[in-house]
């Protein structure tokens, strides 16, 4: 779901903006530019979208895609444990990170 679909929808929702910048795989290949954005349901914690801008988002789409095939919440990727080094091993910081939806 886009931002305007999630408004519409007019579900609670919870939502993180992190930049590529703060991530360590991104920083280690000097490529800082873009962001990781997700949103998640308030009540089941299911992945509703994302958005991915930046190195390494062909790994970390993939990730959250299976998430959302298996409707699973969220909190699976915070227990899992992803390669390292990879973007997608960020995942679980930038989730621990959700705040209300605005």
């Amino acid at each position: 779901m886009t931002d305007a679909e999630v408004r519409k929808s007019g579900r609670a929702a919870l939502a993180v903006k992190h930049p590529m910048s703060k991530v360590g795989r991104a920083i280690e290949k000097g490529e800082t530019q873009g962001f990781i954005k997700v949103t998640v349901d308030a009540e089941s914690k299911q992945i509703l979208g994302a958005a991915i801008l930046g190195t390494g988002g062909d790994e970390v789409v993939q990730v959250l895609l299976d998430m959302m095939y298996a409707k699973a919440p969220y909190t699976v990727i915070q227990r899992a444990t992803h390669i390292h080094p990879t973007v997608a091993e960020f995942l679980p910081t930038v989730l621990s990170r959700l705040e209300p939806f605005k």
